[in-house]
């Protein structure tokens, strides 16, 4: 058993979309990451909010893609982001409810009964997301 981890955090998370475009313009548009990359043949763009790097890769074949179902599938359940605060995750939601392209799962609640607060959207393209408030 190694003493202690032997990584470091997470360099990048990479999702596979149906439309990159506005997966991309969610990132870019909504969130405020940067673009730090793209591999137009493949075609895959890299974002970043200058703390984690997401990869999102166009599906092939949208038309016959299978939507993933976290209850079901063996995969990635949802992709969780740090939001700094209470002000940021209420700014935020807002800015969420007046997207077209998004579905709000739940608004700002506790987290298991903790004072960190946290919401639920599926993005554009369908990936489940978690916004946190950690508490102070």
């Amino acid at each position: 058993m190694a003493e202690h981890p032997l990584t470091l955090g997470a360099h990048h998370i990479g999702l596979t979309v149906p439309e990159l475009s506005k997966t991309k313009a969610f990132f870019l548009d909504v969130l405020g990451f940067n673009q730090v990359g793209e591999i137009p043949d493949y075609p895959a763009v890299f974002v970043s909010d200058g703390i984690t790097m997401i990869t999102l890769w166009q599906v092939r074949d949208p038309e016959n893609a299978v939507p993933f179902d976290r209850k079901n599938v063996i995969g990635l359940h949802h992709l969780a982001l740090n939001v700094g605060g209470m002000d940021n995750l209420k700014a935020l939601q807002a800015t969420l409810e007046c997207q077209s392209d998004i579905e709000m799962e739940f608004g700002p609640e506790s987290l298991g009964g903790s004072s960190t607060q946290h919401m639920m959207c599926f993005i554009p393209g369908g990936i489940r997301v978690e916004f946190i408030a950690p508490a102070a």
